[in-house]
């Protein structure tokens, strides 16, 4: 497995992976897969912000991806990160998330990020809680029944990890690489 940057000719496995997690899954709170070209869309918006999105691949077979964006975009949030991650049922369970996961980490601490934030969808997706755990992250809330999705009320886990410093210092604007 490799980690590479997203590019245009990986719009259709991303679209793919995010289809069955739309359709099957209550990691994305989606109901209608977007397609190709919102994939598309999505991709170039997040890049252009100067954030990373990742797909990891055996060879030349996309099984996962992750990006950076984020959190919120009022001022003050600037400093704060969220990540997203995806993988293909079939790799699952095999260290893809992981790995992704530790890319987009080892990227927000070198840009001077202090805090990234895991929004995971459903308090039942046990195996995304448990990766962000794994990696350091602290479980700080679930926001109880805000989803409605395949006949049943849903949650939102929410995770923080401290970057670097995190709050012990005060940042310069000059922190942060972006």
């Amino acid at each position: 497995m490799h980690i590479i940057n997203a590019e245009e000719q990986h719009i259709t496995a991303i679209r793919n992976i995010y289809a069955h997690h739309v359709l099957h899954g209550t990691g994305s709170f989606e109901i209608e897969p977007p397609d190709a070209q919102e994939m598309l869309n999505r991709l170039r918006s997040i890049q252009s912000r100067g954030f990373p999105w990742y797909v990891a691949q055996q060879g030349d077979t996309v099984i996962g991806y992750c990006y950076v964006s984020r959190y919120r975009e009022r001022h003050a949030y600037r400093y704060t990160v969220e990540n997203s991650i995806y993988i293909d049922p079939a790799h699952q369970r095999q260290g893809v998330g992981k790995a992704l996961l530790d890319h987009a980490l080892k990227w927000a601490v070198s840009q001077g990020y202090r805090q990234m934030i895991a929004v995971v969808g459903d308090s039942a997706n046990v195996a995304s809680v448990a990766l962000h755990i794994h990696a350091g992250f602290t479980e700080i809330g679930t926001l109880k029944d805000i989803g409605f999705k395949h006949g049943r009320w849903l949650d939102t886990v929410l995770l923080q990890m401290k970057l670097g410093e995190g709050n012990s210092t005060q940042p310069e604007d000059s922190d942060l690489m972006l």
